[in-house]
């Protein structure tokens, strides 16, 4: 199963709406990162509000392709985190190291630009 990874401005959205597979989840790295190469996304959003359970390898692989997509020179955020997840992810040990996080897809997209926005700044003041 593909999860579909759209355009938005500089930023790229991926929402995931359906349980994937372990397959499905590297698949999604995959694609994710493939993505953030070709376009030169500056931001990527993963929305995962449709998920009821994330597993401790999808956390893993959400917290890994999120470090790798910032070393594409994307910022990341993950938003629509459900509180069972982040129980879930919290009674696990799991945490989402340098990851920012969101309630939904419209903050999800907020916090990513303004993270861009930064970073932007950050670089013109060291230009300077």
């Amino acid at each position: 199963m593909r999860i579909p990874i759209l355009p938005f401005e500089n930023v790229l959205v991926a929402s995931i709406q359906v349980d994937l597979t372990d397959q499905d989840t590297l698949q999604f790295q995959h694609d994710v990162l493939q993505k953030v190469d070709e376009t030169e996304a500056e931001g990527l959003v993963i929305d995962i509000t449709a998920l009821d359970v994330v597993d401790s390898f999808m956390a893993r692989v959400i917290n890994e392709t999120a470090q790798m997509a910032r070393v594409l020179g994307a910022e990341v955020v993950l938003c629509g985190m459900q509180p069972s997840v982040a129980l879930t992810l919290t009674e696990m040990g799991r945490q989402l190291v340098g990851v920012e996080t969101a309630l939904n897809l419209d903050q999800g997209v907020a916090n990513v630009q303004r993270l861009v926005t930064e970073r932007e700044g950050g670089h013109e003041q060291h230009a300077a």
